[in-house]
């Protein structure tokens, strides 16, 4: 536990922030959400710019599994 600060050179909180703003904060508000897992891919701007929703993404992502699938099966069968 870390003691109380005796002087404002102990306080580590910066001078250009207002605690005032700082005070009720929730504790671990995403933790759940984090351990569930998430999988974040950062998208080139190109690609961005011709997907600019997930759901653009995903339906895009599920077609080329349907194409690459088809593909496999065609090959090996």
């Amino acid at each position: 536990m870390r003691p109380n600060p005796e002087t404002q050179f102990d306080d580590d909180l910066r001078p250009e922030y207002d605690a005032t703003v700082l005070k009720g904060g929730v504790r671990g508000k995403y933790a759940a959400r984090y351990q569930a897992g998430t999988n974040l891919v950062l998208l080139a701007p190109d690609v961005a710019a011709a997907f600019p929703t997930s759901e653009a993404v995903n339906e895009a992502l599920r077609l080329l599994l349907q194409v690459a699938q088809r593909s496999t099966l065609t090959h090996t069968g």
